[in-house]
């Protein structure tokens, strides 16, 4: 893993340090993801910075279903975020918690700022809320003719609120800041609001819910939270968390308020990271579920077979920005690719076989040739391949029309079967329709341990395997779901749905494995030589996955 180098975040908690607001062994931050769907890779980056500030502070990093939104919430996301969490090496510990477990106290708190004048129940509707007259705008401020309702009053309706007295939309609970504010959110924003929705925890107790603006600052006090390190679009909501930490009755250990830092989210080119839209996907069957292997989540990045490692090392080697920026895909790849490249056993696969019979060679014999497990790592060792008089290559490694500088095979050319002997293209035998039924070759027996006697030299090199012994296997080559670079970038008219990519998925069935690779385990990842990184898919038996291929010219 490359390490998260010093950033902002850092110098910003070292000032605090210096400043003596903080001890380092007090450090303490919190991960918080929303349990209505399947963490991505952009949670990833988000996670690494939570989890890895604790651990350079010597500190405590809390996990926090911030599940005060129970429309799309469930038990089946928080299992799931908490296994990919495992899975990329984190841990909090006894540090588990779920904003729910806060309703009570979160009332309590909106209860406080009505007696004390700083919070009023309000009747505008949503409709009214967007309209000018009482939202204003850049030169008028915003209005409520509720803003002066008697503490007592609000107190009362608030109470009849949470009894579910009135029905959605009725009421709101709003803080009284500053309608005149130039920061929108600071214009008396709705702190509560009536939902009747049944809670994946709480079934119908509530009826009422904090908004998250105000639920997640006092979550962070109630915790200890030192440092609230959050993406960059809370940055203008930042002054809302102040206010909140500001004005609540809360009793902050060794007087420290949690601090809210800002940082850039992560934007990968040919990928959409909303939730709802991966939702849309899912729902709509584009995709095969949330671990499609197409999709962004860390589960389908599991399922492709991205390693935790090289997760791991890309966001470390992105870093932590102030400024949001679209980082190429390829550096993800280019991650996977590089750690594979030195630990993923070589086996050969031929993805559309063409028979080729070597005519000079014993119908009835077999004999191996040894191949190197990995020419990377010597101890690895090797592993034995069979060889017999019929054989399969690759249909892209034979043309019977040869364009130029073409060192594959063709007729009456030679080329090096890898590991194996020097074969020469003789007579080509067709099917009724034309396509290529077999191709037949002569062997030169003699080049088996190395170079011809007369010492020509051999331009081409094709893999190749034993049609007796191969193995039937599928595989499914995969690319980028959207065809658009930049899918922030939308123009005007278009939709995601408009750049779905057709070939995002190519399925290939009857393709060719050795048998050292037959029967391998769910989720085991090999270099398929000449041919790309798979692994083994999860779901569906007898599958690879394509993972990335062999390379594609990125410098990071």
């Amino acid at each position: 893993m490359a390490e998260m180098e010093n950033n902002f975040i850092y110098e910003a908690i070292d000032g605090d340090i210096r400043e003596g607001k903080v001890r380092a062994d007090e450090i303490h931050t919190r991960f918080p993801p929303e349990p209505n769907g399947y963490l991505h890779i952009g949670h990833c980056k988000a996670m690494i910075i939570d989890f890895g500030t604790a651990k350079k502070y010597g500190g405590k990093c809390n996990l926090r279903m911030d599940d005060t939104n129970p429309a799309k919430e469930d038990t089946e996301f928080v299992d799931a975020i908490k296994e990919d969490i495992h899975w990329l090496g984190f841990d909090w510990d006894d540090r588990f918690y779920y904003g729910s477990d806060y309703f009570e106290r979160t009332y309590e708190l909106a209860v406080g700022l009505i007696k004390k004048g700083l919070a009023y129940v309000c009747e505008l509707s949503p409709e009214q809320f967007r309209d000018p007259k009482y939202c204003g705008d850049l030169t008028h401020p915003a209005v409520s003719p509720y803003r002066d309702r008697p503490a007592e009053e609000s107190l009362d309706l608030f109470a009849r609120m949470r009894a579910g007295e009135f029905p959605e939309g009725r009421y709101t609970l709003r803080a009284k800041i500053d309608l005149d504010s130039g920061n929108f959110c600071m214009r008396d924003p709705v702190i509560y609001r009536i939902k009747y929705v049944e809670h994946h925890r709480q079934g119908t107790s509530w009826c009422i819910f904090p908004m998250y603006d105000f639920a997640h600052p006092i979550q962070d006090a109630l915790e200890g939270i030192t440092h609230s390190l959050c993406s960059l679009e809370y940055e203008i909501h930042r002054p809302l968390y102040n206010w909140v930490v500001d004005n609540i009755d809360i009793d902050y250990k060794n007087g420290v308020k949690p601090r809210q830092i800002e940082f850039a989210r992560l934007n990968l080119t040919h990928t959409v990271m909303s939730k709802r839209h991966l939702r849309s996907l899912v729902e709509r069957g584009i995709v095969d579920g949330w671990d499609d292997p197409r999709m962004p989540t860390l589960c389908g990045l599991r399922r492709r077979g991205y390693t935790a490692e090289s997760i791991l090392d890309f966001i470390g080697r992105i870093g932590v920005s102030k400024a949001n920026s679209l980082v190429d895909i390829r550096l993800l790849e280019s991650c996977i690719r590089e750690e594979l490249n030195e630990k993923a056993p070589r086996r050969i696969c031929v993805v559309r076989p063409i028979k080729v019979v070597i005519d000079n060679y014993p119908a009835d014999k077999t004999e191996y040739f040894t191949l190197p497990n990995n020419p990377n790592d010597p101890e690895a060792g090797g592993r034995e391949v069979p060889f017999t008089k019929t054989l399969y290559i690759d249909a892209d490694d034979f043309a019977e029309v040869p364009p130029p500088k073409f060192f594959r095979l063709k007729p009456e050319g030679e080329v090096r079967l890898m590991g194996a002997y020097i074969v020469k293209c003789g007579k080509i035998v067709k099917n009724p329709d034309g396509t290529i039924g077999e191709i037949h070759c002569t062997a030169d027996l003699e080049t088996g341990n190395g170079t011809p006697a007369d010492g020509r030299k051999i331009k081409g090199t094709i893999h190749w395997l034993s049609a007796e012994y191969a193995a039937d296997t599928t595989l499914v080559l995969y690319d980028h779901l959207f065809t658009l670079e930049n899918v922030a970038d939308m123009p005007e008219g278009k939709t995601y749905d408009d750049y779905i990519s057709p070939d995002s998925a190519v399925r290939i069935d009857h393709a060719k494995i050795e048998p050292a690779a037959a029967g391998a385990k769910p989720g085991e990842k090999f270099q398929f030589v000449r041919t790309g990184y798979f692994a083994v898919d999860t779901k569906n038996p007898n599958t690879f996955n394509r993972i990335v291929g062999l390379k594609d010219g990125y410098k990071a």
